[in-house]
């Protein structure tokens, strides 16, 4: 795979943050997913955020798995540590860079197909066990990369491409994280950059498990059933050595929503996201109330987006586990294998 860079120079007045950088040195390589995604929005909204809270970009640590959500670490903070994983796989992988070195900041992104499938089992393990993370999924509800099946956060009888039904219940992140213990819990869409920046500069500072459900819509899959200029239509009737697709670009959805009210959103195949923005009189302290108030609205249609669960006193994994202040990273040997002695009264204690 080809990156392409940016180029550094920019202009000489840009605004800068405390640290003396620009918005641009929080960039990333040029994105190479389809004009208009949702992906690249939640990029520009890391992006702002980082650099509004004055991050120095060498201390984040973002790592993904695999799918078009798992490329976009690529598009933002180019001079930040990162690490592509294995599919579904992100949360172990960071679990043990977070337990080496814990004075980074890392932000593991992810998409439904990511995390709600092969890797549900590894999501709700680091959510339970309060890993120091903003856990960030980029939900669609299609396989982008395998051209646009159902993921398991599709909505039970929404349409695909080619007009199938889905027929199976959808997997909600949002209620699986409140469930598994996450002590920060938000959800926003790709098209709402004010509240998705604001959402994201407080998971990051937030101590343990802050998790961000980001709905964002795929682009791709709009062709409709029946064209000759279809994907499936081309696939089905080709017969050279490989396939090629035109994506034609599309504008960007954008919106702009007042707490309290419910907003339609026509997407650029014609379907409607139905958003319902918490009021402002919310409490985001109380799980078991957060739970029933997506519960309801979630039965008449609505997704919720802002702030929904905070746990104010969090903790995190190094606090349940007791870990020395100092990363593991820095320790030397003699720290790390105090001896016969040491280890005789751990035993004794365990007798």
């Amino acid at each position: 795979m080809t990156w392409i860079t940016k180029p550094k120079l920019h202009h000489p007045k840009l605004a800068e943050n405390a640290l003396g950088f620009t918005r641009r040195d929080y960039e990333g390589s040029v994105s190479t997913l389809c004009a208009g995604c949702g992906h690249d929005s939640i990029s520009a909204a890391i992006i702002q955020a980082c650099f509004e809270i004055d991050l120095p970009p060498h201390r984040l640590a973002k790592l993904s798995g695999i799918g078009c959500s798992s490329k976009t670490p690529t598009y933002f903070l180019g001079q930040s540590h990162g690490f592509n994983s294995v599919h579904g796989r992100m949360p172990s992988v960071l679990t043990g860079a977070n337990l080496a070195n814990r004075d980074l900041v890392y932000m593991g992104i992810s998409g439904d197909g990511d995390s709600a499938s092969i890797g549900l089992g590894q999501f709700a393990h680091c959510i339970r066990r309060g890993v120091n993370m903003v856990y960030i999924v980029e939900n669609n509800g299609v396989y982008g990369l395998t051209k646009g099946q159902f993921s398991a956060t599709a909505d039970k009888g929404s349409k695909s491409k080619k007009g199938v039904s889905n027929p199976d219940s959808p997997m909600d992140l949002v209620s699986l994280a409140l469930i598994a213990g996450a002590s920060f819990v938000g959800r926003s869409f790709s098209g709402d950059k004010k509240q998705l920046v604001e959402l994201i500069k407080a998971a990051i500072r937030h101590k343990g498990a802050a998790f961000l459900d980001v709905l964002s819509p795929c682009i791709a899959f709009n062709n409709p059933a029946g064209s000759t200029k279809s994907f499936d239509y081309v696939r089905e009737h080709n017969e050279a050595a490989n396939a090629l697709e035109y994506l034609e670009g599309r504008e960007e959805i954008t919106i702009e929503q007042d707490p309290g009210t419910t907003m339609n959103v026509t997407q650029h195949d014609g379907s409607v996201l139905r958003l319902k923005k918490l009021a402002e009189d919310h409490d985001p302290t109380d799980r078991t109330s957060v739970m029933n108030f997506i519960q309801r609205h979630n039965a008449k249609g609505e997704i919720v987006t802002g702030l929904l669960y905070v746990e104010p006193d969090s903790e995190d994994l190094h606090d349940r586990l007791g870990v020395t202040k100092r990363p593991l990273n820095t320790l030397s040997d003699s720290d790390l294998c105090p001896g016969s002695a040491a280890l005789a009264k751990i035993n004794a204690g365990m007798r």
